[in-house]
């Protein structure tokens, strides 16, 4: 059995940083980048990315070396990621914040609104009614973080952390401040307005659920093994035969609903960018998708059926 010689280059500099020797034909990139690891600890694996170019696409851990077009002397090229943390713990906070930050305006505790609010309750039903939709959706989210959600990338860089967290800590502030104010005015048509909103919401509450749990199914635990989803037998996973991306849907439809229940211009906003970002999400997932699996349904759409 023939052995391959590794060598790995720094992307920027083309400065040689490690020499393996007797690699195995059937090494992957991930034990190729562990035994990087090895010489250079400072760089553990998910910190780096390993490329056949220096401006090319980075390998996929499961790549195996063989089946790579190189020689038996291999020259990769390295960048550093920068510093990494977990999708879970990533997950946990930015939805942690909403949760807390939600329910302090909730509360009215001191130093937000004016003295005599403090810890005083809202005279309108629809406030206590928003409280719980908006509190059920973040513990609703961290639930499925720690039990239902299978990432294919286990770190993402530091840095996100404090760009999402400002998104979804911010957005929530602004949003509990209007809704839960001693100014604040129910919507304008009243209870039917609100009633409506709240079916809105539930039913796309329980279809985004059915959605991570049908992509959830479609990946074996510890794998990486991308498929095409289809309907299930449950009702809520229908939509798959129209867009690619339903949980996208489904959770643009619950703030959409959450908009209508409250009738607050910061949440109409924020549904609104979320909107543009799950699109842009979404439209890449798409493309994914077609480039992969050739046998792809082509009457899908990326997050709108028809439209978008």
């Amino acid at each position: 059995m023939k052995h391959y010689e590794v060598e790995i280059l720094d992307a920027k500099t083309k400065d040689k940083l490690c020499f393996l020797d007797k690699v195995e034909p059937n090494a992957t990139i991930g034990e190729i980048k562990s035994m990087f690891h090895k010489s250079h600890p400072q760089w553990y694996p998910a910190r780096q990315s390993i490329r056949l170019d220096p401006k090319g696409k980075s390998l996929k851990d499961e790549d195996v070396l063989q089946h790579l077009p190189v020689g038996t002397t291999a020259t990769f090229y390295f960048r550093d990621l920068g510093a990494q943390i977990s999708w879970v713990t990533v997950f946990l906070t930015e939805y942690t914040g909403p949760l807390v930050i939600y329910l302090l305006f909730y509360f009215r505790v001191p130093f937000i609104y004016a003295p005599k609010y403090d810890f005083t309750t809202s005279k309108h039903w629809v406030v206590h009614l928003a409280c719980m939709c908006h509190s059920f959706h973040y513990v609703k989210r961290l639930l499925e973080t720690l039990f239902v959600h299978r990432f294919s990338h286990g770190t993402m860089p530091l840095r996100n952390i404090f760009k999402n967290c400002t998104y979804y800590w911010g957005f929530a502030a602004w949003m509990a401040y209007y809704i839960n104010h001693p100014l604040y005015t129910p919507p304008t048509y009243g209870e039917q307005q609100i009633r409506l909103a709240l079916i809105i919401f539930l039913f796309c509450q329980i279809g985004n659920f059915s959605i991570h749990i049908a992509l959830r199914n479609l990946r074996p635990p510890g794998s990486k093994t991308r498929k095409i989803p289809y309907p299930t037998k449950n009702p809520f996973t229908w939509i798959f035969l129209l867009v690619s991306c339903p949980n996208y849907t489904y959770e643009l439809g619950s703030w959409f609903g959450f908009t209508l229940m409250t009738q607050c211009l910061p949440v109409a906003f924020f549904t609104m960018v979320g909107f543009i970002q799950m699109t842009v999400w979404a439209k890449g997932k798409h493309r994914s998708y077609l480039k992969e699996f050739r046998d792809y349904p082509p009457l899908r759409s990326p997050i709108l059926p028809f439209i978008l």
